[in-house]
């Protein structure tokens, strides 16, 4: 447990990584500074953005003025598409650090498996030399299929410490992290409150009823779930009070009835793109 009273979960790579944190998907560079600095005043201490969600700088210049130790932070950036290949992702890699204004990232992901490129291997091997040299601490995936992890296993040394992926209650990847577990690969969820496309309300009800019992919102019982699940969950928003809602989580646990109850909320229901189509 932090001092900021969010639990963390030990990676393969030796590092630890807070479970909970704040994602800037889609944020503007000017909101990803101002949503970004109330987050650390809340007590968030990691952040996960990506190249291409253009605001690598509001989210550094954040970071800069927030005066927060280095050491107590938990950057995670991402390697788009584009940017994939043998040689490519250093250069990749540099911008980033270069608009976060780091010297290292915490974690550092392949973005999409994007198989018609078929250039995913090449990238993770570039990666672990990126790793060798300390300007990430720890590498992983985002979207990948059992079958993208299993060829990285089977033509490289090491396997990605997280696994990131569309999770959320009616989309609950139980297979996928069966795989994952035994083969030390966390499981964080994008997406986690649904994404926004859909009302959680409306395709699991059953989880008002939940969060009524507990004195709760369905967000904050939604990111508990995710929690006893040991998933690593970073939900966005762009307002004060969500920060703080979402960030309420650690003063109630669900029990046994109510994760059963959640557990039957899955309908494989995926919001965003499948894995294998990411191919821009």
């Amino acid at each position: 447990m932090s001092s900021n009273g969010v639990p963390s979960l030990s990676l393969s790579s030796g590092y630890d990584i807070p479970q909970l944190g704040l994602g800037v998907f889609r944020m503007e560079p000017d909101d990803a500074t101002r949503v970004v600095l109330d987050a650390f005043e809340v007590g968030y201490r990691h952040i996960d953005t990506a190249k291409v969600y253009d605001n690598e700088e509001g989210v550094g210049t954040a970071i800069a003025q927030s005066g927060l130790d280095r050491k107590d932070l938990y950057i995670t950036t991402k390697l788009w598409n584009a940017d994939q290949g043998a040689t490519e992702p250093r250069a990749a890699l540099e911008g980033s650090l270069e608009r976060l204004g780091l010297d290292y990232v915490d974690l550092y992901l392949i973005h999409w498996p994007a198989p018609a490129k078929d250039l995913y291997l090449e990238s993770w091997l570039a990666m672990e030399q990126l790793h060798s040299e300390g300007l990430v601490r720890s590498i992983g995936v985002s979207n990948f299929e059992p079958e993208h992890l299993e060829r990285l296993a089977a033509h490289s040394s090491t396997m990605p410490v997280v696994n990131q992926v569309e999770l959320h209650p009616a989309f609950q990847q139980r297979d996928l992290r069966a795989f994952q577990e035994p083969r030390g690969i966390l499981t964080e969820a994008w997406g986690p409150l649904g994404q926004g496309k859909y009302s959680l309300e409306e395709q699991c009800p059953g989880l008002v009823d939940i969060a009524t019992k507990h004195g709760k919102s369905v967000a904050q019982v939604v990111i508990r779930w995710h929690l006893q699940e040991g998933v690593i969950v970073f939900p966005k928003t762009v307002r004060k009070e969500r920060l703080v809602e979402n960030f309420d989580v650690f003063d109630f646990a669900l029990d046994a009835t109510d994760m059963a109850e959640i557990a039957a909320m899955d309908a494989g229901k995926r919001v965003g793109t499948h894995p294998m189509d990411g191919n821009w």
